[in-house]
């Protein structure tokens, strides 16, 4: 990466990622007992071996725990998740498409976005819980299953830098999250915590997938705003639209409709400003 792209908050960099681990807590001592990757010991078992759900498997998972007779039914491995279990797994989505790519202030939104999420990975890694990562792009998805300990939130950190490098270098386009938010339902179990980065309206196009994956999560959309949209200048700006020019006033953004839209969905809006 050279010249505009490595400039001050355009490039993501890895140190700026890691830096967010400090001031997170140190990590416990003691390891958790249950095996699965997110998943801790509870100080509360209740009846030890009771049947909380049947559930599509994740990387991870136990796989002595795998229910032949759903799997068989459905033809998608399923395991059995029991009550002395308690699921602490977070699955970030990362909005990397072109409209995230611009801002006003010291940062691009992507970046302010990605700081965002890595802040809420290294919270997860410092209570041992699970992490993972779906990267949205205008020309598809990638994804990193959670797993548990600092080195797998570090190999997290490294996937963000080098998408967001390449959609500097090659600008996304602008397709709907539905495949992001679709394979994120796929990712995360019932229980986990989901967070969605993206700009005001970044998420429209794609209800019904969010739909899905509120279902039996928490998701929490947070809405990276720029300060144009928190702060915009008090006086008339020019705005040049094909031949014709003209004077316009912005006002500060107004997410209240998002936020009702987003409940109805059983989602979480979250202003982030800068």
């Amino acid at each position: 990466m050279s010249g505009w792209r490595s400039a001050p908050g355009i490039a993501l960099t890895l140190e700026a990622l890691v830096d967010l681990q400090a001031g997170q807590g140190a990590m416990p001592r003691q390891r958790p007992m249950a095996r699965r990757a997110g998943v801790m010991a509870s100080r509360h078992p209740g009846s030890g071996m009771d049947l909380r759900e049947i559930r599509a498997y994740v990387p991870g998972d136990d796989p002595r725990r795998m229910d032949p007779s759903a799997s068989a039914r459905t033809g998608v491995p399923h395991v059995r998740a029991l009550h002395e279990d308690r699921d602490d797994i977070t699955l970030l989505i990362a909005d990397l498409r072109g409209p995230m790519l611009w801002g006003t202030g010291d940062a691009l939104r992507s970046v302010r976005g990605a700081l965002h999420l890595a802040g809420l990975g290294w919270q997860a890694v410092a209570r041992q819980g699970a992490v993972g990562l779906v990267v949205a792009e205008g020309t598809g998805v990638r994804v990193l299953p959670p797993a548990t300990s600092a080195g797998h939130m570090l190999t997290l950190c490294r996937l963000l830098v080098d998408r967001h490098a390449a959609a500097l270098a090659d600008p996304p386009g602008t397709a709907p999250l539905t495949e992001a938010l679709s394979l994120a339902a796929r990712t995360a179990p019932t229980g986990a915590h989901v967070v969605l980065a993206t700009l005001p309206d970044g998420w429209q196009g794609a209800d019904a997938a969010l739909s899905r994956l509120a279902r039996g999560r928490r998701v929490e959309v947070a809405l990276i705003l720029d300060p144009l949209e928190t702060a915009p200048p008090a006086r008339p700006l020019p705005v040049r639209q094909g031949g014709a020019t003209r004077l316009l006033r912005l006002q500060p953004a107004d997410l209240g409709g998002q936020t009702d839209r987003l409940a109805a969905m059983g989602a979480v809006a979250r202003r982030v400003e800068p």
